[in-house]
């Protein structure tokens, strides 16, 4: 996979993912697993690929634009 995920991007998507994971602590019950969505921007965030940005074809990696 290409990277196409870079920068400011990279970290509001960690940051959010991580926040996001903490809630997993904090509910209780099923909801708690709502939760897990956090792994999402936490992942795409971490290895700097968003396949939603491939198909769309959105690129914020300032490195790899044009191709």
């Amino acid at each position: 996979m290409t990277t196409n995920v870079g920068g400011i991007d990279r970290v509001l998507r960690i940051v959010v993912g991580i926040a996001v994971l903490a809630l997993f602590f904090m509910l209780e019950g099923n909801a708690r697993y709502w939760a897990l969505v956090g792994l999402v921007p936490l992942f795409t965030g971490l290895f700097r690929t968003c396949p939603l940005y491939s198909v769309i074809g959105v690129n914020t990696c300032p490195m790899k634009k044009g191709g």
